[in-house]
């Protein structure tokens, strides 16, 4: 119901480091004038731990609260996946002293509205309020924080949502299983990023109110959360909004989650996976890279947007336009914080088998390491990049997100008026570089995905060639 937590290149969407990549424009392709930003960032934090992030921007009536919680799948234990995406859920059942369904009337009541998602890396709640009602979205963010109602009813309640979810999100939607495969056998054997966010039904099934009691005392604490606030308001009003509605909330964090770290395995695998909801035959090839903000990031981010970031780019100019093999493609870096993939995904036409099509991109990226790319491509790139970046932070509610999350993940939410210029910085010999660096076969994962039928001959192939 509330979650927009579907997996990036399948959702139709390719973001990277939290921002929306878009087409480059056709023609202008020109260097913009400056790299640099001028977003109001005022950082502060709390006695108590929060992190405060206020950015003022007068030319709308309306603020944007969000609220972002350091616990994603990535701090998840072993037989307990799922927890993070279950109290994505639970945080609108109602508090110690609003009953379920206060929430959202109370929202109503001003024209406001709220949601929230879960990642592998964060959980954030967020509303878009008319700028009077600033206090009302920083109250209830305060309220859940501090006294949420975690009844075995409410639990109860969610489980059965959340996997009422990944039935209708998952399981009964054609190619969307194969997400998950995809990174079950990417990270095999390191758990954080290779179990769901979703979560594992049987994880649910068996888990107890009391884990889960335990699991939100630890997380979903001050010390362990950002907000950002943007829009109409005045910043000393709404820090004292702030300091008055969060202030009293103990910190309580538990200890902190450490990294168990994660090693490529260093050589080529391959899978597939029969999936019988599917039309046509798709495949992945995904690339073990830095994580997010890492300096061979930026130049993967644009390498991606020129292999396939739109009908403009080559992948798609060759694989969908003129040689019609595939119906559809995409390329991006996915954005974690940890350990990253550069992911393609690709949807056969007609009677073309995977095997043959991958050839082909296999050639085009030899001809991307061989000779690199043009000029002309790699500002487009950067185009598109810029545009994307600046069109998010437009809306309260985009720069809210993109302030949170850059303060949890990096330390410091004034990064915003740099990170332009790390892509602007990007050389073609960079994007040359790191292609030849990390697209190699001893760097990737091949998963093909089946229809039912002509799918088991071909899945029996796959692995007996890589013998699996």
């Amino acid at each position: 119901m509330r979650a927009r937590h579907l997996p990036l290149l399948l959702s139709g969407l390719l973001l990277a480091s939290g921002a929306a990549a878009q087409p480059g424009p056709p023609a202008a392709v020109a260097a913009p004038a400056t790299t640099r930003l001028e977003i109001p960032v005022t950082r502060e934090r709390l006695e108590n731990g929060l992190r405060v992030v206020l950015s003022p921007d007068h030319s709308v009536p309306t603020v944007a609260v969000a609220v972002y919680y350091d616990v994603g799948a990535r701090v998840e234990e072993q037989g307990r996946s799922g927890f993070a995406h279950l109290f994505e859920h639970l945080m609108f059942e109602g508090t110690e002293g609003l009953p379920k369904g206060e929430f959202d009337r109370l929202l109503a009541l001003r024209g406001a509205d709220a949601n929230a998602t879960t990642s592998e890396d964060r959980t954030n709640y967020f509303e878009t309020l008319p700028a009077s009602s600033i206090e009302l979205g920083i109250f209830l963010e305060a309220d859940r924080m501090r006294a949420l109602a975690i009844t075995a009813e409410a639990f109860e309640n969610q489980r059965l949502t959340v996997m009422e979810e990944r039935r209708q999100s998952y399981e009964n939607r054609p190619y969307m299983l194969s997400v998950l495969e995809r990174d079950r056998l990417f990270y095999a054997g390191y758990f954080p990023y290779e179990h769901s966010t979703i979560g594992d039904m049987a994880d649910l099934g068996r888990a107890t109110l009391a884990e889960v009691r335990s699991f939100h005392a630890r997380y979903y604490a001050p010390d362990n959360a950002v907000i950002a606030i943007t829009g109409d308001f005045e910043p000393a009003a709404a820090m004292e909004l702030v300091q008055r509605h969060f202030g009293p909330i103990t910190a309580r964090r538990g200890a902190a989650w450490t990294d168990p770290g994660y090693t490529p395995p260093g050589q080529e695998r391959a899978s597939a996976i029969i999936d019988p909801l599917a039309d046509a035959s798709a495949f992945h090839m995904v690339w073990h890279i830095p994580p997010r903000r890492t300096e061979d990031h930026y130049a993967l981010e644009l390498l991606g947007s020129i292999l396939g970031g739109g009908e403009s780019s080559r992948l798609h100019q060759r694989l969908v336009r003129t040689r019609e093999m595939l119906a559809e493609v995409e390329v991006g870096a996915e954005g974690r914080r940890g350990a990253d993939m550069f992911a393609l995904w690709a949807i056969c036409a007609g009677e073309n088998r995977p095997v043959d099509v991958r050839r082909e991109v296999d050639a085009v990226v030899a001809e991307v390491i061989s000779g690199g790319v043009t000029a002309r491509e790699l500002q487009k790139a950067k185009n598109a990049r810029r545009a994307g970046f600046v069109f998010e932070l437009e809306s309260p509610l985009g720069r809210a997100e993109y302030l949170g999350m850059t303060e949890l993940y990096d330390g410091d939410a004034a990064l915003v008026n740099t990170e332009l210029a790390r892509y602007e910085a990007v050389t073609v010999d960079d994007v040359r570089r790191v292609a030849g660096r990390y697209l190699t076969a001893q760097n990737r994962l091949v998963l093909d995905v089946l229809p039912r039928g002509e799918g088991e001959t071909a899945a029996q192939e796959i692995l007996r060639r890589y013998g699996w």
